[in-house]
């Protein structure tokens, strides 16, 4: 570690003709002046990068909203920071993950992997953990037994129930045994009940008629949780037509929301 002020060995100075008494002064060339400034503003914006990736890896990442399935929760053109580090995040190139703080409960809107593709992100709603008996009637949501209160939930199209073959995933986790199987019709507003097994979540989106969700394609694993979704730091309508939405149409009263 050099001293502070002090000029390097080999440095060339050049220095007036001292008093009796007085200490020469260094006169240090511009150039060497400029070269220790790059230098220490280069390790100051190395030290930013680290800190930053540190952040994003394991604290902190950003992530957006592209469609409408959490509406009015979350809206398409949200910006959103999520907490990584309350579910334990991953470390980079392994499976290991880093001690969690927390588990998703019942309620928690939550970021995983998607099952199908685990290069892209989803955000639902968790809705049952595991050991939780689920069921649907009349797009009325039933967890052990009890109809659930859902201010949260919204209906845009609740007179067109459907079924379609990816809810046959379902039959084997039905709690009336093997023998109902047989008889099994489930669609999107009228299924189970199921029983969610253990390290496992069953989630579904806020806007429960426009929602790819678990009903689809299963149960989320708790491997591939991401994080915890804390505010929305930026929102703009995305179906804005005119030029630059994302300047020119944001969302003022939602900066800074929390997400709940």
């Amino acid at each position: 570690m050099h001293d502070l002020g002090a000029p390097r060995a080999g440095d060339v100075a050049l220095s007036a003709p001292a008093a009796p008494g007085a200490s020469p002064v260094a006169v240090v060339r511009p150039r060497r002046r400029l070269m220790r400034w790059f230098d220490s503003w280069l390790r100051l914006f190395g030290m930013a990068v680290l800190l930053f990736l540190f952040v994003r890896t394991f604290l902190l990442e950003a992530f957006q909203i592209p469609s409408g399935s959490m509406e009015r929760t979350l809206l398409a053109g949200d910006f959103l920071f999520v907490n990584k580090a309350v579910y334990g995040a991953q470390i980079p190139g392994t499976k290991a993950r880093l001690p969690a703080f927390g588990s998703p409960h019942r309620g928690d809107v939550i970021v995983f992997a998607y099952p199908k593709d685990p290069s892209l992100n989803y955000v639902k709603r968790v809705v049952g953990v595991g050991g939780d008996t689920l069921a649907m009637r009349a797009g009325r949501l039933i967890v052990n037994g009890a109809t659930q209160v859902e201010p949260y939930a919204q209906r845009t199209d609740s007179a067109h129930d459907f079924e379609v073959s990816d809810f046959s995933w379902q039959r084997d986790y039905l709690a009336n045994g093997p023998d109902a199987r047989r008889y099994y019709h489930a669609t999107r507003d009228y299924w189970g009940p199921i029983v969610v097994p253990a390290d496992h979540y069953f989630v579904l989106g806020d806007n429960r008629d426009n929602s790819l969700d678990s009903r689809f394609w299963g149960f989320v694993e708790k491997s591939a949780l991401k994080g915890r979704p804390l505010l929305v730091y930026f929102s703009y309508d995305r179906g804005a037509a005119e030029p630059m939405p994302w300047l020119r149409d944001i969302r003022w009263s939602r900066l800074g929301s929390l997400i709940h």
